[in-house]
């Protein structure tokens, strides 16, 4: 820690040796400066964002490797608040002069100006350095990664299983990529922590045409934390399901558009509800006037069968995080108990800005980015009914296996394709259907969840806000949708 005060005239001639190779406490000093520097100009609040990349991807197309993608990144944020306005200047420059100017900057934008020659620069406490990465083993997770080589290896090795499992196939795709991130975070109310990051995926795409007859499919898997996990991917189980998916869906009827009660598969049917209303309960909606629960905290908003959670802690889950992008270690969110709201995600801003507590929720692509309020791993969670039990309830329905892409307005309204449909009648399972579209609105469609069962699965996905593409999880067991409206032909 700090123990002298310094002029603002001194800083030109300070001198620091920060380990370039990584970051550790001998960062502590110039980052304490910097933080002291920014509270002498009359800053409430400054943060500082570290952040270090090694990213790479690898796509086999049909027989071939036709892309390696790698990507090496450095940089910092600076975030500067005064009262609630706040701004963010991002740079490449981690010198003390690059991370100075940067402040500097900042600063100018909210109307402050570094103080005098003779200023006194204020003592900036920052905590013993939490490091999680070097407390958990991650220093040496990047060494322990697949090989350009044996990603190569793995993923021809994938498509080739297509081709021997799926039937009229135009087109096979497997994709890897692997994320290794160190970042720091030094703010003036003392926080200084450090993490590792490594994220990977990879999964599989085909495209199967007989005639008229047409369809695409999609599969994935992720993983956070495992260095392995590539080497141990199951290529020829995804490859099994993959293709036993598209050929139900080749030969398909089309779906008949109407309004019918759904049941939702578990693992990635998860989506929907992340989209249509998990971004609702960030706080980055409530300051943006967009969300139709800004102020039902501790009002029914959906059906009483419904608890959801959002969390950072599951293991090797995608959205998985020891801390936030603000420093903020991870912890568990109820959102919804019973149908009753009992919290939104907020990171500072929002928090500053709304009066909701902090959850460990504020995230961002990268440095390029201010965190804002975000999901990690969000589901709706176990209920007490059997699948048996909710297939059993529904006379006439549609069970939605596998979901696909698709759009939400900025309040809620929604839609998505169904990759892999059904059509359920007697609560038996008879025949596959294609071109399902679910359409709804988030606030009436939570209500209309009724049944729960017991087999929660998580599943990987990616999302696009305000900071940026993160990694999440979605998830949920079961559920049965009362009534929602279906597009078809």
């Amino acid at each position: 820690m700090l123990t002298s005060t310094l002029l603002s005239k001194q800083l030109p001639s300070l001198q620091y040796s920060s380990t370039s190779e990584r970051f550790d406490e001998t960062w502590e000093a110039p980052l304490a400066t910097l933080l002291g520097l920014g509270r002498a100009a009359g800053a409430d609040f400054i943060e500082f964002f570290l952040e270090r990349v090694n990213y790479i991807s690898c796509l086999a197309e049909d027989d071939s490797i036709t892309s390696i993608t790698p990507r090496l990144s450095t940089g910092a944020g600076v975030r500067v608040f005064r009262g609630k306005a706040d701004c963010y200047v991002c740079t490449n420059d981690l010198s003390f002069s690059g991370l100075k100017a940067a402040l500097e900057k900042g600063l100018s934008i909210l109307g402050l100006q570094l103080p005098t020659a003779n200023s006194f620069i204020p003592e900036i406490n920052l905590e013993l350095l939490r490091d999680y990465a070097t407390k958990r083993g991650k220093d040496g997770w990047l060494p322990l990664c697949s090989s350009i080589r044996d990603m190569g290896e793995v993923l021809l090795d994938g498509t080739n299983a297509l081709n021997k499992k799926a039937s009229h196939v135009q087109s096979r795709r497997a994709a890897y990529f692997r994320d290794w991130q160190e970042v720091l975070v030094a703010a003036s109310d003392g926080t200084f922590a450090r993490d590792i990051r490594l994220t990977q995926s990879v999964g599989f795409n085909i495209l199967c045409a007989d005639g008229a007859n047409r369809t695409s499919i999609g599969q994935r898997d992720g993983n956070t934390s495992d260095p392995n996990f590539l080497r141990t991917w199951d290529y020829q189980q995804a490859a099994e399901q993959i293709s036993e998916s598209a050929g139900k869906m080749l030969y398909a009827d089309y779906v008949e558009s109407g309004n019918y009660p759904i049941i939702m598969a578990n693992h990635f049917g998860g989506v929907i509800f992340h989209e249509a209303c998990g971004h609702l309960l960030e706080t980055t909606q409530i300051e943006r006037n967009t969300t139709p629960f800004a102020d039902k905290k501790g009002e029914k908003i959906a059906h009483e069968s419904l608890t959801a959670w959002d969390e950072g802690r599951a293991e090797n889950a995608f959205g998985t995080i020891d801390m936030d992008d603000e420093g903020m270690p991870a912890q568990r969110t109820l959102l919804i108990e019973k149908g009753i709201l009992k919290n939104f995600l907020a990171d500072r801003t929002g928090s500053v800005r709304t009066g909701h507590p902090r959850t460990g929720s504020g995230r961002r692509q990268s440095f390029n980015f201010a965190a804002a309020s975000r999901m990690r791993n969000t589901y709706i969670a176990s209920g007490e009914y059997s699948v048996e039990d909710i297939f059993s309830s529904v006379d006439k329905g549609i069970y939605c296996k596998k979901m696909g892409g698709g759009s939400v307005g900025a309040t809620g309204q929604f839609n998505f394709s169904v990759d892999e449909a059904y059509l359920i009648e007697n609560g038996k399972i008879t025949k596959p259907l294609k071109g399902a579209i679910l359409i709804g609105e988030a606030k009436e469609i939570m209500n209309k969840i009724s049944m729960c069962s017991q087999d929660l699965e998580l599943a990987p996905g990616f999302c696009g806000s305000v900071s940026g593409s993160i990694y999440t999880t979605v998830g949920q067991p079961h559920i049965k949708v009362d009534s929602i409206t279906v597009g078809g032909r």
